[in-house]
C-alpha cells in the first residue's frame, strides 16, 4: 500500500523527523505509538524502542507492549524503511513501513508505504493485514507536514 502527498518543505527537514525516534511518535496517526527512546538513526541496522498501545486500534487485545524498530533501508534525505520486532514475541511479523522523498520545485513529494507481503504465516493467521489502514497512512502525511512546520518555523 502506498500513499503520497506534496509537502512544502525540504527533504532534509522531513528526513530529520523520520530519523528521530520521537518523530515517529509525533506523526503517528494510528494512535498506537505512545513513546520512543533511542538516538536518531543513521544507517540500516540501527534500532530504537517504541512503547505501543494496541488498544488504540481496538482490534486485538494486546494492551501495552514494546517493540524494537529496525531500520532496513536508509538513503539520506531520499528513503527510510523499517520493520518491527517484538521484544518478547517470536516469530517477528516482518511487515515493513517506509517513506520515499522526491524533491520538487514546490517542496517534497512524500510517499508512505506499508508492505506486509513477507509477513510470517503465524502472524497472518492471527491478524488481519494491513494492520494500519490506508487512511492512517494518509493522515500521517498530514501530521508530518504539521510537525515539520512546527519544528522549522
Amino acid at each position: 500500500m502506498e500513499v503520497s502527498r506534496m509537502i512544502p518543505a525540504p527533504a532534509a527537514a522531513l528526513f530529520a523527523v523520520l530519523t528521530d525516534p520521537k518523530g515517529h511518535v509525533d506523526i503517528d496517526a494510528s494512535g498506537m505509538l505512545i513513546d520512543a527512546e533511542g538516538d536518531p538513526v543513521t544507517r540500516p541496522g540501527d534500532r530504537f524502542l517504541v512503547q505501543m498501545d494496541r488498544e488504540a486500534l481496538g482490534d486485538v487485545p494486546l494492551g501495552r507492549y514494546e517493540v524494537e524498530v529496525v531500520i532496513t533501508k536508509f538513503n539520506q534525505d531520499k528513503e527510510i524503511a523499517w520493520t518491527v520486532e517484538g521484544t518478547r514475541v517470536r516469530p517477528h511479523a516482518r511487515h515493513v513501513y517506509g517513506y520515499r522523498l522526491e524533491p520538487t520545485g514546490d517542496g517534497t513529494l512524500v510517499t508512505s508505504y506499508y508492505d506486509w507481503s513477507e509477513v510470517h504465516p503465524d502472524w497472518k493467521a492471527r491478524l488481519t493485514f494491513p494492520v494500519v489502514p490506508e487512511s492512517a497512512l494518509k493522515a500521517t502525511l498530514g501530521i508530518l507536514e504539521r510537525t515539520v512546520r512546527r519544528r522549522n518555523p
